[in-house]
Parts: C-alpha cells; sequence; structure tokens
C-alpha cells in the first residue's frame, strides 16, 4: 500500500485522455483489458500501454485471471489519488464521451452478470 503520493505523478497520468477515460471506467470496478478496449473502440495496444504506464505510476493495479488481465484502482488508494479520482467520477459525468463510456460499460456489465463466466467470456459488441 501507497502511504502517500506525490501529486505530479498522479497529475502527468491525468494528463491524457485516454487515461482519464481508463481511471474513469475502473471507477466502476474491475476490467478485463478486452473490455476497456472495446469500451474505448481503442486497439489492444494503446490500451495496455496506457494501462502498464498507469500501473507503474501506482494509480492501477492488475491482476491474472487465466489468460486474461484484470485491472482495477487500488483497493486502498493513497488520500491524493483518492481525492483526484473522486473529482473525475463527478467531472466524468458532465462530458459526453465519459457519458457514452459509462453506458457501454453499463451494457458490459450487465452481460457479464448475465453469463457469469469469465471475465473475457462476453465481450462488449
Amino acid at each position: 500500500m501507497l502511504r502517500g503520493m506525490d501529486l505530479v505523478r498522479i497529475y502527468e497520468c491525468l494528463c491524457d485522455r485516454t487515461r482519464l477515460r481508463l481511471l474513469a471506467l475502473l471507477g466502476g470496478g474491475p476490467l478485463c483489458v478486452c473490455h476497456l478496449q472495446a469500451i474505448l473502440g481503442e486497439p489492444q495496444v494503446k490500451v495496455s500501454k496506457h494501462l502498464a504506464y498507469l500501473k507503474e505510476r501506482g494509480l492501477v493495479e492488475s491482476n491474472r485471471e487465466g489468460n486474461w488481465m484484470v485491472y482495477s484502482l487500488p483497493a486502498k488508494p493513497p488520500r491524493e489519488l483518492a481525492a483526484n479520482l473522486a473529482c473525475l467520477q463527478d467531472c466524468a459525468a458532465e462530458d459526453p464521451q465519459f457519458r457514452r463510456d459509462a453506458a457501454k460499460l453499463a451494457k458490459v456489465r450487465d452481460r457479464l452478470a448475465k453469463a457469469e463466466a469469465a471475465p473475457c467470456a462476453v465481450r462488449e459488441g
């Protein structure tokens, strides 16, 4: 667990729209890379690159589930990170792109709940 986090490190991560979208989506709970890729409509390599950047700086965590890599926000984020992620969620609710992402996320989560399957067994479509 991180005891504190440098604000510059946080803001360096927040200065990219794709990373903001990823963090906003992960605010709703863990997601597999394939779901993030489908929601964002971006190539897997781009999504993975941004997730690696965020992980290296402590803004996300990952867990391998079989063949799939599942990402999440830290279970106990430092106060600085928690405050910025809360602000992101508030601001994202007002942005059309983030609202579209949230709608796609809701469909993915609904399909996952109905399928009760492995993380990537149900893809956004």
